[in-house]
């Protein structure tokens, strides 16, 4: 797991915490705040899977070149 995985998982427990302690009180901005936190959260996740794709593909071609 990566920096980028890492950072994502918590945006998105921090704005799952913001998002349910702003329904409880009835915190609109809390709430949108949560869901904002959220979607960075899902960003970098995404940033985080396409660094481990490209590294993996970097290896499959690394390997397959270096067979002989």
């Amino acid at each position: 797991m990566d920096r980028e995985h890492v950072k994502g998982a918590v945006d998105n427990a921090v704005g799952k915490t913001k998002e349910a302690i702003g329904q409880v009180f009835g915190d609109s901005k809390l709430v949108l705040e949560g869901k904002l936190d959220q979607a960075k959260g899902a960003a970098h996740s995404a940033i985080g899977n396409a660094k481990d794709a490209a590294r993996e593909a970097a290896d499959r071609i690394h390997r397959s070149t270096n067979r002989y």
